[in-house]
């Protein structure tokens, strides 16, 4: 069997154990494999095959890697104001329909719209807050129907 046939063989190895594991580590070593097997293609004897398998094993785990990690690691974005609101759950204080209505939201009065213009969500129903336009909260009402007395 050729080298770079062999380097090819670990890339592929590499790279399911990367799959398997997540730890990014593995998925830069099997990219250092791939340029490797490339190199060996080519025509290149072994030992330059080696050199840069070993360059792109330490500029991936020493550069990319921290790199990648610091960036998962960052906490998500905080959502304030009306942005906040989006994902949580209303309770309709009125018929909204296209025309508008009133909706409770975390303690406060929205003014409300269906997310989808052609539904109707009678007082009383717990509905989801797709979005906020301007000072309109626009809903969908949860598919199990939860009604909850309005306040």
């Amino acid at each position: 069997m050729e080298a770079w046939v062999a380097w090819l063989l670990l890339a592929a190895l590499l790279g399911i154990a990367e799959l398997l594991t997540l730890t990014l580590a593995l998925g830069l070593l099997a990219v250092a494999a791939l340029a490797a097997g490339l190199t060996g293609a080519l025509g290149m004897p072994l030992g330059v095959q080696g050199a840069v398998f070993a360059a792109w094993a330490v500029a991936g785990l020493v550069v990319v890697r921290p790199l990648a990690r610091r960036q998962f690691a960052r906490p998500p974005a905080l959502r304030t104001g009306a942005a906040a609101l989006v994902g949580r759950e209303a309770v309709t204080l009125t018929e909204v329909s296209r025309a508008g209505g009133r909706a409770r939201i975390g303690g406060e009065e929205w003014t409300a719209r269906p997310y989808d213009p052609d539904l109707v969500i009678p007082p009383g129903v717990l509905a989801d807050v797709l979005a906020i336009e301007g000072a309109t909260a626009l809903l969908y009402p949860f598919p199990d129907g939860r009604d909850e007395e309005p306040p």
